[in-house]
């Protein structure tokens, strides 16, 4: 019962910090205050779950508290903007100091890379010379334990071992492959840093979801900054005929890239709830965006006549406008508020699931014709595991979508697959690095 009621709790209060105007120590007052007004009526005889919904229903619409928090701290909102917190105290100065330091460190390895490795090799290990440094920020910001800590270690050592140890040759198929898919497979770790090493439970891993959705919106918005003042001090250089392009590309460019994946995800931890809600208005612009392109390809692929006629470049785009729609539909998912009635854009969503279903489908049996035709190849045994694997989880995401929308299933059934369907996506880029490419090692 207990167990039940903390589960009911952590959601509700999940809901309530989505409300950027509502610190954090605001929501665990009112929580107190929830748990008081859950007990007394538990005293009166209700049940745990009786008692939790009239406590709720008590409390109040939080869209009105969240206005009345911002009325009465109107400067709340701005100050969450501010880079250094006036009252952040020595343990957020710490933080800053820590999360520069590992920056700078990443951009050395970076750096140190560049100068190392050639090409082929640097696109190899490029994940491996950031992500675990980006893995060790949040094993230090989260306190992991020994266990864990070692956990994290073991698989950038095996992926660095696979990588540079497989006599792959030089421009060959899975060189690529596993340059792709190593990032892939290794952010699941920076996951199970991001979680503290508590990869069990649903809600850790829907908020690191919802945590690389922000971090790529930071990302970009960084990386587009980061452009545009490039851009104009090379241009202001120039007309003092002074060359910096190679400062630019030996220096700025690996020690702003790395730099950037580490501030991004600090920026996520340190201003939560201010980009969270920019980025769910983007999913339902580009939602419905993505449904009218998705139908006119569908369009274009029934005016095919021939399915191995279709141009291997094409292939290669719909599966990046899969991975697009799957981006989608976690990141809505991971956003939207799991006790809310169904409403329009869950329908839309649906229409959105089941029109990437169809594509799926046909990308599939195109992917089959081509390898009964013309025989197998690491690009398309990657492709075909890849849509296998997208298949089923748009499959069941339908039918968890049509049965939540006819009021059979609570809509944390869908929250609750995607967590635990999540880590497939992890494994299947490890099989692809690890199994792939012995298979077509010299392909």
């Amino acid at each position: 019962m207990e167990a039940e009621l903390d589960a009911a709790v952590d959601l509700w209060r999940g809901y309530v910090q989505r409300h950027r105007v509502i610190s954090v120590s605001d929501v665990d007052e009112m929580e107190d205050h929830l748990r008081e007004q859950v007990s007394t009526l538990r005293d009166a005889g209700l049940s745990s779950e009786e008692a939790f919904l009239v406590a709720v229903k008590r409390m109040g619409n939080v869209d009105s508290i969240s206005r009345e928090f911002a009325r009465a701290h109107s400067d709340r909102l701005w100050k969450q903007l501010v880079l250094m917190p006036e009252d952040g105290g020595r343990e957020s100065n710490r933080e800053l100091m820590v999360v520069i330091a590992i920056a700078l460190t990443a951009g050395l390895a970076v750096k140190t890379g560049f100068s190392l490795l050639h090409d082929e090799t640097l696109g190899l290990n490029v994940s491996l010379l950031v992500l675990p440094f980006l893995t060790g920020y949040f094993a230090w910001k989260r306190q992991v334990s020994a266990a864990v800590a070692v956990a994290l270690v073991v698989p950038f050592v095996l992926a660095a071992l696979v990588l540079n140890l497989y006599p792959f040759e030089d421009g060959g198929s899975t060189v690529v492959l596993a340059g792709i898919h190593t990032p892939i497979a290794l952010w699941l770790v920076v996951g199970l840093a991001y979680a503290g090493g508590d990869w069990r439970s649903d809600r850790p891993r829907m908020d690191f979801i919802r945590f690389t959705g922000e971090w790529f919106v930071y990302l970009t918005l960084l990386a587009l900054g980061g452009g545009v003042l490039t851009a104009l001090t090379v241009a202001a250089f120039e007309t003092l005929d002074f060359d910096i392009e190679p400062i630019i590309t030996g220096w700025i460019m690996p020690f702003g890239a790395a730099g950037a994946v580490i501030v991004a995800a600090w920026l996520v931890e340190a201003k939560q709830n201010v980009i969270e809600n920019i980025a769910p208005v983007l999913t339902r612009v580009f939602t419905p965006l993505t449904i009218l392109m998705l139908l006119a390809l569908l369009g274009a692929f029934v005016t095919t006549r021939s399915l191995t006629g279709i141009d291997r470049d094409l292939l290669i785009l719909m599966d990046l406008i899969l991975v697009l729609v799957l981006g989608l539909l976690l990141y809505t998912i991971s956003a939207r508020d799991p006790l809310a009635p169904p409403a329009l854009f869950d329908r839309v969503q649906l229409v959105l699931v089941v029109s990437a279903l169809i594509v799926d489908l046909m990308m599939l049996a195109v992917m089959a014709t081509r390898i009964a035709e013309f025989g197998s190849s690491p690009n398309k045994v990657v492709a075909l595991g890849m849509n296998v694997v997208l298949l089923v989880n748009l499959a069941w995401s339908a039918h968890l979508s049509v049965r939540f929308l006819r009021g059979h299933t609570p809509f944390t059934a869908l929250e609750h697959w995607q967590t635990r369907y999540l880590p497939i996506y992890g494994v299947w880029a490890a099989v692809v690095v690890v199994a792939v490419g012995p298979m077509f090692a010299f392909a």
